[in-house]
């Protein structure tokens, strides 16, 4: 049965962290993860720095053996590296189980994942995988994939939760009510989680309703 997971880690627990180091105000996204037999490449967006600084950054970095600039949209930059699989981290973790990664976000401040398995047991072995190589994820929801009750559209729980409290508070509005900031104080989550869970529930509503259709 497919789960999801959201946890959080340590700026330095993840390999893209270290450009923190140099560039504390700087804010990397995950754009997709593609494992190779010896190497793992991340697609990752920047913003606050330029490419330029963002491959100067990694340039020590014994775990990288190649990175550059691939999209560049306004101020925002989309970069390819190419990172060493016996490196530990979360990488080789995330890569080694085949978890989907479905929203993962850092700053000098952490990084909070959201990762999406086939089964219970691929999130199961990725916490095992986090445990033996002393990967300090802190876990804070694990969910199936079951439709709710109702005409759910395929929706999670936590993508019905966030969709109709955003409608309540006038989020939709024009001009809106309530900011993504006071929602997802009010669910408890980051404002990233929030809108990863606003997203994907809109990819899903589209795909039952227009698309089917």
């Amino acid at each position: 049965m497919a789960t999801e997971m959201e946890f959080t880690i340590p700026v330095n627990e993840f390999p893209l962290g270290s450009v923190f180091e140099n560039l504390p105000g700087v804010t990397v996204e995950l754009e997709r993860l593609i494992p190779h037999e010896t190497l793992t490449i991340p697609y990752f967006w920047v913003r606050g720095a330029s490419s330029t600084d963002m491959e100067a950054s990694f340039d020590p970095h014994a775990g990288v053996t190649d990175i550059r600039l691939v999209d560049n949209v306004e101020n925002e930059y989309l970069m390819r590296a190419e990172w060493v699989r016996e490196y530990d981290g979360v990488l080789s973790a995330l890569a080694e189980t085949n978890l989907t990664v479905l929203s993962g976000v850092g700053t000098d401040d952490g990084w909070r994942f959201e990762v999406r398995g086939d089964s219970q047991e691929a999130v199961a072995a990725f916490r095992t995988c986090c445990q033996e190589n002393d990967i300090s994820a802190n876990i804070s929801t694990v969910h199936a994939l079951l439709p709710i009750q109702g005409d759910s559209y395929k929706l999670t729980e936590t993508q019905r939760e966030a969709l109709v409290l955003a409608h309540e508070r006038g989020y939709y509005d024009s001009p809106r009510e309530a900011s993504l900031e006071e929602i997802a104080a009010e669910l408890g989550i980051t404002q990233q989680s929030l809108s990863s869970r606003l997203r994907r529930g809109y990819r899903r509503l589209v795909g039952e309703t227009l698309i089917s259709s």
